[in-house]
């Protein structure tokens, strides 16, 4: 039998105190990667097209970002806190006026993704393997729920893309998240 000099039980007693692929670190800046790409994408677009612009009966791109606004720093503090509120059901006085102008969009994204950041921060590794009811309505893991919010963002920006070449412009590339 070929030996690669690996002892058993010490993988054994690795793999039961680490059961993880990818860092917690390591996945935040997966997340963060497309985020800087989606904002690319928000750059793209003309003032007005970003807006309007729409194909099949599709929501516009911002109405794409704004789902993600709504998501992704309302998920993070449901992960941090066990509380789940949605963005949209908060009361009226905590509830930022959607953005109009893709200056305030931006500045939008980046403060969510500021807060994204500190919220994570917060959160002990071993809660992504926590079940957890996210918005009071799906049962999952937590990684579960970010593995979610990254595919739905890669999903509409795929959408973007179309939208974009539909205009004549040429999207950033798909592989660019610097």
């Amino acid at each position: 039998m070929l030996s690669l000099g690996i002892n058993k039980k010490s993988v054994m007693t690795q793999t039961q105190e680490t059961p993880t692929v990818i860092s917690p670190e390591a996945l935040l800046e997966h997340w963060q990667g497309h985020r800087r790409l989606t904002r690319k994408m928000i750059e793209a677009f003309p003032e007005d097209k970003l807006f309007t612009h729409t194909i099949g009966g599709m929501r516009p791109f911002s109405g794409f970002i704004l789902e993600f606004l709504g998501m992704a720093v309302p998920g993070l503090r449901g992960v941090v806190t066990g509380k789940w509120e949605n963005a949209f059901d908060l009361p009226h006085h905590q509830k930022k006026e959607p953005p109009s102008t893709k200056k305030e969009l931006l500045q939008q994204w980046d403060e969510t993704t500021e807060e994204m950041n500190k919220l994570w921060a917060q959160i002990p590794p071993a809660r992504f393997a926590e079940t957890d009811k996210a918005f009071g309505q799906w049962d999952g893991t937590i990684y579960f729920f970010v593995f979610y919010w990254i595919d739905n963002e890669i999903h509409h920006r795929g959408q973007g893309y179309v939208y974009l070449r539909s205009l004549g412009i040429e999207p950033p590339a798909f592989w660019d998240r610097s």
